[in-house]
């Protein structure tokens, strides 16, 4: 367990990676099901899925490749994990979507979002402790932060806040999840980086820090 959690091996850290991008493609199915609100993207995803006829997945990898297009001007490169997160959760999260029932009373569904935030905090921690590529929303991020100097909570909050405005506009929901999430997110990753130990890498640490906070 300390070996895949610490090692700094590029195999432990692509396992890191792999699982991390999992787990945070399975929370998100959570978040989704539950009813209550996603986070800011997925709820820019659900409206692009409702506007289009896509799945979620689909939609948040076609997000996932605009955003890219964006990282032009910006001069950030994508790594491996850009790559792995672009794709890999979205695909994982309409496996999931697929198969997890849905639940039949608010309750289930308060479950579903809380196990779904703690999941994706636990996701994210591997994912960015791997330290192979910042996210595409969080590349956008880091390259406004260094072109525009304006200060980190500004930047992700003007982005995620388009996103839920767009996504909301466009029949994605927005809930008290929404607001639970962007309250929660944050402190937990803090509290999962300390509990496994995990090193965070310099880009990694910009985004662990970046919210009051996630991903």
């Amino acid at each position: 367990m300390k070996w895949f959690i610490r090692s700094a091996s590029i195999p432990a850290r692509i396992l890191r990676l792999v699982i991390g991008l999992a787990i945070c493609g399975t929370a998100v199915s959570l978040m989704i099901h539950a009813g209550l609100g996603a986070s800011p993207w997925d709820v820019l995803a659900q409206g692009v899925a409702l506007a289009t006829g896509w799945s979620f997945g689909i939609s948040s990898i076609i997000i996932s490749a605009v955003v890219l297009l964006l990282w032009i001007p910006l001069r950030q490169r994508p790594g491996l994990g850009t790559i792995a997160n672009a794709a890999g959760v979205g695909l994982m999260a309409d496996f999931i979507l697929a198969v997890l029932p849905l639940p039949s009373n608010i309750w289930v569904s308060a479950g579903y979002l809380i196990a779904g935030i703690l999941m994706l905090a636990l996701g994210t921690t591997l994912y960015i402790g791997a330290g192979l590529g910042p996210g595409p929303r969080d590349g956008l991020m880091t390259g406004l932060l260094a072109r525009t100097g304006r200060p980190v909570w500004l930047i992700r909050g003007t982005i995620e806040v388009a996103a839920v405005i767009i996504g909301a506009l466009m029949g994605g929901t927005v809930g008290v999840g929404t607001i639970v999430f962007a309250l929660a997110i944050g402190p937990l990753i803090h509290r999962f980086v300390i509990l496994l130990g995990v090193r965070l890498h310099e880009r990694a640490q910009v985004k662990a820090t970046a919210q009051p906070i996630q991903e």
